[in-house]
């Protein structure tokens, strides 16, 4: 819904605040893996780096089963990509943001992710 436009972030504030508070809540207790996962997702699109962390630990947390190695590396690659600029610079030019030169050459070798 609403992707290549900025109104596909437009809820992503009200998707974090529920999955913090859920998380908080100790909801995800009962859910199965890939409840969890899609629980988390809000975490792993916040440009905030302590969001970032919160979500590696999360599925780290979530011990072993089939693809949490490749959800963990997901998780990662996202938070290393804020933890380096502070933000995701694929989203730059749908939200109306310049890029720095770094960004630039980033983008030159990565795709990104979901818009």
């Amino acid at each position: 819904m609403f992707r290549k436009t900025p109104e596909a972030f437009s809820t992503d504030p009200q998707a974090l605040a529920l999955s913090k508070d859920a998380v908080a809540k100790g909801f995800d207790a009962g859910c199965t893996d890939q409840e969890k996962l899609f629980l988390y997702m809000p975490h792993m699109h916040s440009e905030d780096l302590a969001d970032q962390d919160a979500v590696v630990r999360l599925i780290e947390a979530m011990g072993n089963h089939d693809g949490k190695n490749s959800a963990v590396e997901f998780a990662k690659e996202h938070r290393d990509i804020v933890a380096k600029f502070g933000r995701f610079p694929h989203r730059n030019a749908l939200l109306g943001r310049t890029n720095t030169p770094e960004e630039d050459e980033f983008l030159k070798s990565h795709g990104g992710f979901g818009q």
